[in-house]
């Protein structure tokens, strides 16, 4: 059976992990955990990109070798994903053998059956982005800022034959729902009116040794992005039995400056050329304004996600971005804001729920265990409704990437359980002798119980220790598939709760 395959794009090994890095794993990371709670079988990738110009200009300035350069550089990101709990299966790099070796498999391949040719190349390069530009991208006579020094370079290289299938990715692209969000789609097929040249796939050793060499001149090695791109296909077993288990690629979870010409480009060209099925979809998120305004080192607008998970938590941090952001569009980092969602949200509303509902169920008031609903007034008829149409809609939500109105309406659940308690003020009908306000009670501890079960569960993709903290605090073990999970139920009656805590304490 296929797996769900998932993918983040690889981190290029030239610096500590940012605000960026950090969201794009815990969003495929939601997506990943999303899916297994679903019941299916999930192949999460991640890993670094650890070759081309930059990575040797910094181990140069360090005065190191370019991989003991990169090896440090990929402690910082596996350190990354270990604090914000990712999920994922894989961490490839680019410099292991396993892919090193098949992207030379694919060159000699591609370059034996004339899709590689070699030629003299006269025009600009981008220092900062290792790639040609051409000067119909200058805006009102200047080059981009994004590509930074451009030098003009005028010297033999090998060329792979991309024009020749231009039209080929116009009719795919035009038939199909390649790009998420559908208006970056728009923007790949804008880029595709203009003829494509053909793409330049190596740099002479002479002036970049940090590479993987071509197999038919050893005398240059690969263009990064093409050594780059083929980790997806390379990371599972490219060209042997195992490839079939994963690829075709579900989704790759990418940023927004990668998406034109890589990804949607140079990706889905290379994969035809080989022969390979193309991935089903190319996930789009935006970018992260820090205070609005670019993310930026030199200006100090920049936020370490590794210290703010370590001072917060990693769930907390994982809350913020998921329910802070709109995939596809860019979002905004405050502290103020992140502060308010986590008082007003996470301690206020569901910190609370939880401790209210764990000082009503002690062993005084509750000396069998958590008692069975006995009556259902309208409060808690209302209660069911909600929680079945929020259920709908919220794997609705998950389904179509919508992930921060997912956990708003979870949050609307969870504020209509503390409205529940105010309502029914179980502190006062516990301390009634009444047979009536003593079913009551029963009926809406258990009720509440549940309602906090429910929303667990479905916080788990995004929240995965707080989720499994508050099954444990329910007398409960892992939690289970959705397809168990997600139906109000009676399971938690006669269980022992756990003693009161504050999950998320208020901040000033």
């Amino acid at each position: 059976m296929k797996r769900f395959y998932i993918t983040t794009a690889i981190d290029y090994a030239n610096g500590a992990p940012h605000l960026g890095h950090a969201y794009e794993k815990v969003l495929a990371d939601v997506i990943a955990r999303y899916r297994r709670m679903m019941g299916e079988s999930v192949h999460f990738l991640t890993g670094l990109d650890e070759h081309g110009q930059k990575v040797q200009q910094s181990a140069r300035i360090d005065q190191v070798e370019p991989q003991d350069y990169v090896d440090g550089i990929a402690e910082l990101f596996l350190a990354l994903c270990q604090k914000l709990e990712i999920s994922n299966d894989d961490f490839i790099r680019t410099t292991e053998p396993r892919h090193k070796d098949a992207v030379r498999r694919v060159l000699a391949d591609l370059y034996a059956r004339g899709e590689i040719y070699k030629s003299n190349y006269l025009g600009y390069y981008s220092v900062r982005q290792e790639q040609f530009v051409l000067e119909k991208e200058k805006v009102d006579g200047k080059w981009p800022e994004i590509y930074g020094e451009i030098i003009q370079i005028s010297e033999p290289n090998y060329f792979f034959r991309i024009s020749k299938y231009q039209d080929w990715l116009l009719e795919f692209l035009n038939s199909t729902d390649f790009v998420v969000p559908a208006f970056r789609q728009k923007q790949v097929v804008e880029f595709l009116k203009e003829p494509l040249n053909d793409l330049c796939i190596s740099r002479p050793k002479e002036r970049l040794a940090w590479g993987i060499p071509l197999p038919f001149d050893e005398e240059y090695v690969t263009y990064v992005w093409f050594d780059a791109l083929l980790n997806y296909a390379t990371a599972v077993g490219l060209g042997t039995e195992k490839f079939s288990e994963c690829w075709p690629c579900d989704i790759h979870v990418i940023g927004k400056d990668i998406l034109v010409p890589a990804h949607a480009v140079y990706w889905p060209i290379m994969l035809k050329a080989m022969g390979v099925e193309l991935p089903k979809s190319l996930l789009v998120h935006g970018w992260w304004q820090i205070n609005g305004e670019k993310m930026s080192k030199s200006t100090g607008q920049t936020v370490d996600p590794i210290e703010l998970a370590s001072v917060y938590g990693s769930d907390v941090f994982r809350y913020f971005v998921i329910r802070e952001m709109n995939v596809g569009q860019d979002g905004d980092f405050s502290m103020g804001l992140f502060l308010s969602r986590y008082n007003g949200e996470l301690a206020n509303a569901l910190g609370n729920l939880v401790s209210r509902v764990l000082t009503l169920t002690t062993a005084k008031s509750c000396p069998y265990g958590l008692p069975a609903v006995v009556t259902n007034e309208q409060l808690d008829l209302e209660l069911h409704t909600l929680w079945n149409n929020t259920k709908t809609e919220v794997l609705q939500h998950y389904e179509t990437f919508h992930f921060h109105i997912a956990l708003e309406k979870i949050f609307v659940f969870i504020t209509a359980l503390n409205r529940y308690v105010d309502n029914r003020a179980p502190w006062k009908l516990v301390k009634s002798a009444l047979p009536y306000d003593q079913a009551l009670f029963q009926t809406t501890i258990a009720n509440l119980a549940e309602g906090i079960r429910l929303s667990a569960a479905f916080l788990a993709p995004v929240m995965p220790s707080t989720a499994q903290k508050i099954y444990g605090l329910l007398g409960l073990g892992n939690i289970g598939l959705w397809k168990d999970e997600l139906n109000w139920s009676t399971r938690l009656t006669g269980n022992k709760m756990g003693d009161k805590v504050i999950l998320f304490p208020r901040l000033p």
